[in-house]
């Protein structure tokens, strides 16, 4: 990354969408942006057809008006590129830039991201209309930076075009060399699925059982990535060339793109949207469900790219598309804590969807700051209130990386090859929910940290723990490197299905967990999957210690389900002396066999588990970890008020973010200055339902 988000304060801005309003509601909306204090308007991600009305014709009046607008008064502009939306002249007259289904069937005009990124014509007028656009707007004072695209690999994430077919060949041929490499990659000796001709080699298509090869669709997946990644750098490297003093991001987290390699090799900074209300969609499982609060996870995930990175989307209120994603109107304050979740995970500047909600197409359901009436409104009271309180602290901010001991390893091959491996891809989500839910509920900061070839173990000793919970695909290398963290006192946490696959998703004979079985000390000497009505085992608990000891929490903290052994049990063996049970099964024909170990290598311990981790055994081992909440000894606070901190030069910002519809009590056993109110708290503290507190220490 070349440039920070923001070298000044913590800012607010607004998507805005000046070409689906009149012209006489600019002015006073922008004045009225300025009220609020905000900063920023990201414009033009969808107006191809106002830019080229027809092919090769540019036009570029009515966004020099807004920007120039803008720049009277005193707000930047965020340029993007508007290739997620191609002109209907442009797919009329080339169909081949079209999208096209697995089946083979045609997508046509009248959404969006309905083209493919293998397509020549359609990459070269992507070139063309950014080139414009950038010569344009190069040296125009009020703009900042350039989105490009808008949500690569949004509505869909695989590509069967016939140019896509043809990429997907040649990508092979690069990578393998030749057809005997690619067979014995693939396994294609299995059912007969030899390759003679590279003719004959395609994308995944439908067969009889819609099983596919499995390498073959890890490959895909991995093509899809870099081919994203090729589309976006096309623009990217024209941005560089053509508008070097403005920096250059793109937004999102979607499937099928390796967004830690496009941040590294493209962008300034990585930008994310943020919509807490899809957990109103998509709940985490069990009673005590995270809801908006898990969308911390998915910022924790955006700071793995960015450690201070961009909120371009921020929900300002209800969502739904006309006929799906239907999203309830955030509560008083939700908007607020929303905006603090953000910064509190590590961005420095927020953008709000959007100024006002659109009268006119699928997202007219979709709100945004401002109502269809354009009159005051209590979100616009809320964000007038946010913009206050920024313009007061946002300089002790900015720039603050967030602070945690503790993370969760994640990687892509794992993630891809896990969409269509049931045998293991299922329980990546039950385990990292489960850790994220504990940690949270315990006031234990995380991070992500994901596996990719520039991380050493210098970057991994930054964590006195690591959770790795079912990486089935492992190669030689990772598994090196995981040794060199315990070994240098690092703690690491392994779960069922590890280590048993190589890069290219075939199982290794070898027994499990493979390359990291002398790590763990440990064999796999059977395995069951736990599926239908069958009871998952339980397990009886070797060791026994105190989490209100060790600083995570009361015993009132504390789920106290039996324990069971949920998705797939790993039966264990012990290989090495050094080894310690401390839980085994309870039941079930491999009663009394170990279910979780722990080996001592080096300074550091490694753990094995033989299943998939809920909340109650993650919080049983929390004590073996000794990992101690940052607020034990000044702070007591309820389960569902957020810890996060982020550190600078002028040291820790304390974030306490309430996620209840209630007013909840904290209790301060030090006096601490509340920034945004000025007011000191000590003792017993009322914080109103969806409040905010930010400390400084």
């Amino acid at each position: 990354m070349i440039k920070k988000v923001n070298e000044a304060r913590v800012q607010l801005g607004v998507c805005y969408y000046p070409e689906q309003w009149p012209e006489a509601l600019w002015d006073d909306d922008m004045r009225r942006m300025k009220e609020l204090k905000l900063q920023y308007i990201r414009i033009g991600e969808f107006a191809w057809s106002i830019f080229e009305p027809k092919e090769g014709v540019f036009q570029f009046e009515l966004f020099d008006k807004v920007c120039d607008l803008a720049l009277q008064h005193g707000l930047l502009v965020i340029m993007g590129t508007p290739t997620a939306t191609p002109p209907a002249w442009l797919t009329h007259k080339y169909p081949e830039v079209l999208n096209v289904t697995k089946e083979g069937i045609s997508y046509h005009h009248g959404q969006r991201r309905h083209y493919n990124y293998s397509s020549k014509i359609y990459r070269d007028k992507c070139a063309l209309i950014t080139t414009k656009l950038a010569e344009h707007y190069n040296n125009h004072p009020a703009v900042i930076g350039w989105q490009i695209d808008n949500e690569l690999n949004c509505e869909t994430n695989v590509f069967y075009a016939d140019a896509d077919h043809l990429a997907f060949r040649g990508w092979l041929q690069t990578k393998y060399g030749s057809l005997d490499n690619l067979n014995a990659a693939w396994g294609t000796v299995f059912w007969n699925q030899t390759y003679s001709e590279w003719e004959q080699v395609f994308l995944i298509r439908p067969t009889p059982s819609d099983s596919p090869n499995p390498h073959q669709a890890l490959d895909e997946k991995r093509f899809i990535s870099d081919n994203t990644i090729s589309f976006a750098k096309l623009q990217a490297d024209i941005l560089r060339k053509e508008a070097p003093n403005q920096w250059v991001t793109t937004n999102g987290i979607f499937g099928h793109l390796d967004n830690h390699k496009l941040t590294d090799d493209l962008l300034d900074f990585f930008s994310y949207d943020s919509y807490p209300q899809f957990s109103t969609i998509y709940p985490d499982a069990g009673d005590r469900p995270l809801l908006d609060r898990r969308w911390s996870s998915q910022l924790s995930i955006a700071r793995s790219m960015s450690p201070n990175f961009c909120i371009m989307e921020q929900q300002s209120g209800p969502g739904g598309w006309v006929n799906r994603m239907e999203m309830p109107s955030p509560k008083p304050g939700q908007m607020r804590l929303w905006t603090y979740q953000s910064i509190a995970h590590g961005a420095d500047m927020v953008l709000y969807f959007r100024w006002r909600t659109a009268i006119a197409g699928t997202e007219i359901y979709w709100h945004g700051i401002n109502d269809y009436h354009n009159r005051p409104n209590r979100r616009v009271s809320e964000v007038e209130q946010i913009g206050q309180e920024l313009m007061n602290i946002g300089e002790h901010i900015a720039g603050g990386t967030y602070r945690s001991k503790v993370a969760l390893i994640r990687d892509y091959a794992n993630d891809w090859d896990g969409e269509l491996d049931r045998w293991f891809g299922p329980l990546i989500w039950k385990s990292e929910t489960a850790w994220f839910k504990t940690l949270q509920y315990h006031h234990i900061p995380m991070d992500y940290v994901f596996l990719q070839p520039k991380l050493s173990v210098t970057d991994l000793n930054a964590y006195e723990v690591l959770i790795y919970p079912h990486g089935a695909v492992m190669t030689m290398e990772t598994a090196s490197l995981l040794q060199q963290y315990v070994e240098q006192g690092g703690k690491l946490i392994f779960g069922a299905r590890t280590g048993y696959k190589d890069d290219f998703g075939k199982v290794r004979m070898q027994e499990m967990p493979g390359p990291v079985a002398e790590l763990c000390g440990i064999i796999v000497e059977d395995f069951t999957m736990i599926t239908g009505t069958e009871k998952p085992a339980h397990l009886v608990w070797m060791e026994e210690m105190s989490s209100e000891s060790l600083g995570i929490g009361s015993a009132e903290d504390e789920v106290t389900d039996e324990l069971i052994a949920e998705g797939f049990n790993d039966i264990l063996q012990v290989k090495s002396e050094t080894v310690e049970v401390i839980a085994s099964y309870k039941d079930k024909y491999y009663a009394g066999k170990p279910a979780l170990t722990r080996n001592r290598v080096g300074k550091g311990e490694a753990y094995y588990y033989g299943a998939a981790f809920n909340e109650s055994v993650a919080g049983k081992l929390l004590p073996c970890l000794s990992l101690k909440s940052p607020k034990f000894d000044w702070c007591e606070l309820p389960q569902c008020v957020e810890l996060a901190i982020r550190s600078n030069d002028e040291g820790d910002v304390i974030f306490l973010l309430n996620y209840s519809p209630e007013a909840v009590q904290l209790k301060f056993n030090k006096q601490v200055l509340d920034q945004i109110t000025g007011h000191y708290l000590v003792h017993e503290v009322e914080l109103e339902a969806y409040g905010v507190i930010v400390i400084r220490s």
